[in-house]
Parts: C-alpha cells; sequence; structure tokens
C-alpha cells in the first residue's frame, strides 16, 4: 500500500516546486471545489500519460475519500517514473483547507442539462 500524507501534511508542501498534487475526481467535483495548485486527471487519463509524463520528484493523488488515490498512487509508483509517490488520507472528506472553485462551472452545470 502506498505510502500517505495527512491533509497537514499536504497542506504544507504545496509551495514545493518539486511536489505535485493530483486530484483524480471526476472534472465536475473538482469545477466546485479543488485545492489550490492541484491538476486534475481521472485515472483513466492518468493510464494513458503515466508512462510517457515527466513526474516531479514527489506526487501525492487526492480523491474523495482517500481510496482510489491508493490506487492511482500504486499505479504511478509500479508504472511511471517518480520519486516518492503518496496518497492523501481521508482525500477531499478530510481535507479542511483552501478550495479554489473553476471559473467555469456554470458552463460544466448547463452542459449536465
Amino acid at each position: 500500500m502506498p505510502a500517505e500524507l495527512t491533509p497537514t501534511e499536504t497542506s504544507e508542501r504545496l509551495d514545493d516546486e518539486d511536489f505535485t498534487l493530483v486530484d483524480i475526481r471526476d472534472p465536475e467535483a473538482y469545477a466546485e471545489g479543488h485545492v489550490p495548485g492541484a491538476e486534475n486527471l481521472t485515472l483513466d487519463e492518468l493510464e494513458a500519460i503515466v508512462e510517457e509524463r515527466e513526474w516531479n520528484d514527489t506526487v501525492a493523488f487526492l480523491c474523495y475519500i482517500g481510496k482510489s488515490s491508493q490506487q492511482a498512487a500504486r499505479f504511478v509508483e509500479e508504472y511511471g517514473d517518480a520519486g516518492e509517490v503518496y496518497s492523501v488520507a481521508g482525500g477531499m472528506d478530510e481535507w479542511d483547507g483552501d478550495l479554489e472553485v473553476a471559473d467555469d462551472v456554470d458552463a460544466l452545470d448547463a452542459g449536465s442539462d
């Protein structure tokens, strides 16, 4: 099982240029509120690029409750070329830090009618 970072530990690393936080939730959930600076990649997108991607030294994956992010972290550990790989414990359910909302949330809502 991949190592885990607490939400607090994750927050402390966000300003580190060698750290990447990847939010693997669906794009709509990401747009409605995500950790500032987090990149959005679904599991399908991750599978398509994992081997070609140049990963930072440290990568953490974030999902809804901390389960799918473990799957993503295991996948990158096995197939990617990243240094340290983590899952964020408890996912967005446990996140109590700042959130950023995408500028096009209304456009996403309009498209789902």
